[in-house]
This record gives structure tokens, C-alpha cells and sequence, in this order.
């Protein structure tokens, strides 16, 4: 059953169960010293999706749960996950060196960057994601004993609604520069919808401000794949149905929409995020799976008035 407009979930159901998996990707990757986080076990074994959890603790081995060969698997997103962690963590270390105190999470997930990165002194990192998800991530890092490492301030607020009115509530100034994240976000919300939210993050985008978002499309070969792995997923256990969560159809590319709106886009495709981490590459015919992926960073450049 695909998607539709006003559907709900939780973390351990329909696309909010994404985010578990993808914690549980983190933890593999902390596990193997591909990256470094701490909260993401913890916070996949709180939610209990018993499949995740083994996976994130190391109990199964992608022999046994991935198809060889196969486009997609536990493994395959593990890799992707390390990736693009370093990736976007590279990218807030960038614009803290640039002086960029602000910064939002879009869809927050169980990211746990507000708590494990090193943020200077000043910093306010904006956690948006629906209610429940925030409150969950919250007392679960908080039953850690772990501080955050820069001002925290959670925003919960279903991106489909009035998220720049919550945001500016919690503190938000439009007028500052932001770091702004949308991982792994883009391809699960209708076209129209991924549009206003890139036109909402403009105008509350101050000059300097920047971007990176991560840019897949749902074609009918990546859908295929994930639901192939997803279907060998469940013999071993997985009872969640993870098939169809994204919107096809036609969509506006991205770094070509933010180029039409000020700001500087630059491209990096998926492979390059894997050979820089020293991590197999996917497959590069121009039908394969996630071949069109890539990852988006922009500098948004406002125009000046001249006397």
C-alpha cells in the first residue's frame, strides 16, 4: 500500500521506521570505526524492532540477510550510511568554521548530532521531526545521562504543516545565517511538497546560510530493489512492511531549483561519498538502482542593493 498525504506513523511503522533503520546502519558503521555514534544503538534497541537491533549490535551477518550480488541490503545501506554520516558531518564542521551558529535538522529522526558533534561555543541546533519522535529521541538520550553538546531546541511539528511558524517560535532568526540538514528526506515527500519545503528553507534563509540535502529519486528500479531486499529482510525476522514509502513521479531537480533561487549548488554523486570512504561502489548503469543519486550542498547568495 503506497503513501498518502495525511499518514501517520511512529518509529517502528511506515516511513518512521526508516529512521530506525537507518540508526541501525549507524550503529553497524560506529561498530566497524567508520564513524563515531554513540546514541545510535541505544536508541534503536529502545525502539525495539527486533531485526534492527541485531543488526545494530552486530548479531547478523549480511551473508544471511542480503541477497549476493544484490543492488540493496543491510550491508549496501550501512555503507551508504557511513558515507553520507561523514559527509554531512564534514559539511556542519565546514559552516561552524564559517561562523554559522544556527542550525536546523529537518526531519530529525534519531540523529544524535545536537549531542555527539563538537559544536563552538553559541551554537543552537533546531531538532524538528513530529511530537512523539522528538519526545522519544529526547528521554531516551536523557536516560543516557548524555548533555548535549550544543543548545538543543526541539521543534515538534509534522513538516507538512506550518513548520517555519513552530520554528520561528522555538527561537529560530531568520535574519542569521543556518546550516540547514535534510538527509534522507527529499524523496520521501510528494514533488509539490519538496518544492515549498526548499522555497520555506529560502525564505527563512539568511545570507551565508547553506545547505545539504541528500537527492534520490523513487524509480521504479530503486523501489524494486528495496523491496527485494526488503522482502529477504523478512525471512530472517523483520515484521514491517517497508515497501512503497516514497512518491513517484516527475520532481523538480534540486540543485537546479536552489541555483533558480540564489543560491550556489555544487553536486557530489552517491559514488564519490563511497570511494571517498574507501567503500564499494554501486553500480553505475544509468538504469541501476541509486545510480542517479547524489548529494546536494548550496550557499545561498543574497542580492545586495546597490546605490
Amino acid at each position: 500500500m503506497g503513501r498518502t498525504d495525511n499518514d501517520t506513523w511512529d518509529l517502528a511503522t511506515s516511513v518512521g521506521a526508516t529512521a530506525t533503520m537507518v540508526a541501525a546502519g549507524r550503529a553497524r558503521a560506529t561498530r566497524t570505526g567508520l564513524i563515531d555514534d554513540p546514541f545510535a544503538e541505544p536508541l534503536v534497541r529502545a525502539v525495539g524492532v527486533d531485526f534492527f537491533t541485531r543488526w545494530a549490535a552486530g548479531e547478523l551477518d549480511a551473508s544471511d540477510v542480503d541477497t549476493p550480488d544484490a543492488p540493496w541490503g543491510m550491508q549496501r545501506m550501512t555503507d551508504l550510511l557511513a558515507a553520507r554520516t561523514r559527509y554531512i558531518d564534514a559539511f556542519f564542521a565546514q559552516a561552524a568554521d564559517a561562523g554559522i551558529r544556527q542550525v536546523v535538522l529537518l526531519a530529525a529522526g534519531l540523529d544524535a548530532r545536537g549531542y555527539r558533534l563538537p559544536w563552538p561555543a553559541g551554537t543552537t541546533v533546531f531538532e524538528i521531526d513530529q511530537q512523539q519522535v522528538i519526545d522519544f529521541k529526547t528521554s531516551t538520550i536523557a536516560a543516557l545521562d548524555a548533555d548535549p553538546t550544543a543548545e538543543v531546541r526541539a521543534v515538534g511539528v509534522d513538516l507538512r504543516h506550518d513548520w517555519p511558524a513552530a520554528l520561528r517560535q522555538a527561537g529560530f532568526a531568520a535574519e542569521q545565517p543556518t546550516a540547514w540538514a535534510a538527509e534522507g528526506l527529499l524523496g520521501f515527500l510528494p514533488s509539490q511538497a519538496q518544492d515549498r519545503l526548499l522555497d520555506d528553507i529560502t525564505a527563512l534563509s539568511g545570507d551565508g546560510s547553506r545547505l545539504v540535502a541528500e537527492v534520490f529519486e523513487n524509480t521504479a528500479s530503486n523501489q524494486q530493489a528495496l523491496n527485494g531486499a526488503a522482502e529477504k529482510w523478512r525471512e530472517h525476522g523483520l515484521d514491517l512492511v517497508l515497501d512503497d514509502l516514497g512518491f513517484p513521479g516527475d520532481r523538480n531537480d534540486v540543485a537546479a531549483y536552489l541555483a533558480e533561487r540564489g543560491w550556489e549548488p555544487v553536486s557530489t554523486p552517491l559514488n564519490q561519498l563511497l570511494s571517498d570512504t574507501g567503500l564499494p561502489l554501486q553500480p553505475t548503469d544509468p538504469d541501476a538502482p541509486f545510480s542517479k543519486n547524489y548529494y546536494c550542498t548550496a550557499v545561498l547568495h543574497r542580492a545586495t542593493s546597490r546605490p
